[in-house]
C-alpha cells in the first residue's frame, strides 16, 4: 500500500532570520577532523592513522530555545491556567494521542499581513472545502508567510488567529493547530500599532491566550503548506520530551496513507 509523507517543518539552522533579533539559535559545526583528539582521549595509545581514514565523529553543538525551529506550543506556554482554572500542561504532559491525527488545512494565504482572522473567516473556508470539523483533528492555517521564510520580513508577514477563530475550532473539539507564520497570532509589529491607537491590552496574543478558556496546542513555523490538499492526509507532529517545558521541537510531517484512512 502507498504511503506519502511531506515534510512540513522547518530546519534549525544559523543565519536565517526566522525569529525576531536576539532569538536565533547557535549552532557550532565540528567535523570529524575536529572531532579526532576528543575521540581518540576515550581509548589509551589510538592513534589517527589508526582509524578508517583518519577520521572521527562529526557532532554540533546547539544553543536555541524551544521557540526555535518548528515547535509545538503546550498549554503553559500560554497561561499558567488552561480549561478556566486548571494548571496548564507543560510540553511533556501533551497527550500523544492529539499529535497524530487527520489534518485539516485552511487557506488564508489571500489575507493581507497582519490581519487577525475571525470565526467566520474559519466557517467560511470551511463550507469552500466542504469540511465539517471532526474533534482532534489537527488543523493548519496557511499564510502568506509560509513562501518568506528564511526572508528579512518572515516575522511581520502573514495574519494570525483571533481569539475567536481559534474558540471556534476548539468548541468542536480541535485540540492542536499550526501555522506557517512565527506565531499563531497576527505579528507583533501589527498588533502593537492597534494598541497604540486602542490601548486595548485584550488584542494582544489574544489567539494564544483562548487557551485560558479551553487548553490546546498549536504548532509554529510550519512549512510547505501550500502543497497540501484542504483535507485527506494525518499529520505527526510528537514534540521533544522536555520536562516542565513550555514547548517542544517537532518534526511536523503530513501522511497520506489509505491504511491510517481506515482506521481514523
Amino acid at each position: 500500500m502507498a504511503r506519502k509523507l511531506i515534510d512540513i517543518s522547518v530546519p534549525l539552522q544559523n543565519d536565517v532570520p526566522a525569529d525576531p533579533p536576539g532569538g536565533q539559535p547557535a549552532i557550532q559545526y565540528i567535523d570529524h577532523q575536529q572531532g579526532l583528539p576528543r575521540m581518540m582521549q576515550f581509548f589509551e595509545g589510538l592513534k589517527a592513522e589508526d582509524l578508517p581514514d583518519g577520521q572521527g565523529w562529526a557532532v554540533e553543538q546547539v544553543q536555541l530555545s524551544t521557540h526555535n525551529g518548528t515547535h509545538l506550543d503546550a498549554p503553559w506556554h500560554f497561561h499558567p491556567t488552561m480549561n478556566r482554572g486548571e494548571r496548564a500542561w507543560t510540553i511533556d504532559e501533551v497527550p500523544l494521542e492529539w499529535c497524530l491525527q487527520p489534518g485539516v488545512k485552511l487557506d488564508f494565504r489571500h489575507f493581507p499581513d497582519g490581519y487577525v482572522a475571525t470565526a467566520k473567516d474559519v466557517e467560511s473556508e470551511l463550507k469552500r472545502i466542504g469540511h465539517t470539523l471532526s474533534p482532534l483533528e489537527i488543523v493548519v492555517v496557511n499564510t502568506s508567510a509560509g513562501t518568506r521564510y528564511g526572508q528579512r520580513d518572515y516575522v511581520t508577514s502573514g495574519c494570525g488567529m483571533g481569539y475567536e477563530a481559534t474558540m471556534y475550532l476548539l468548541e468542536r473539539g480541535v485540540r492542536l493547530t499550526g501555522i506557517d507564520g512565527w506565531s499563531w497570532d497576527a505579528p507583533f509589529v501589527h498588533t502593537a500599532k492597534k494598541y497604540a491607537e486602542t490601548k486595548d491590552a485584550s488584542l494582544i496574543w489574544e489567539g494564544h491566550k483562548a487557551g485560558r478558556d479551553i487548553g490546546y496546542c498549536h504548532i509554529e513555523k510550519m512549512h510547505n503548506l501550500e502543497s497540501l490538499p484542504a483535507d485527506g492526509f494525518f499529520i505527526s507532529c510528537f514534540p521533544h520530551k522536555i520536562r516542565g517545558a513550555s514547548a517542544g521541537w517537532t518534526r511536523a510531517v503530513a501522511i497520506f496513507d489509505d491504511a491510517l484512512q481506515a482506521t481514523a
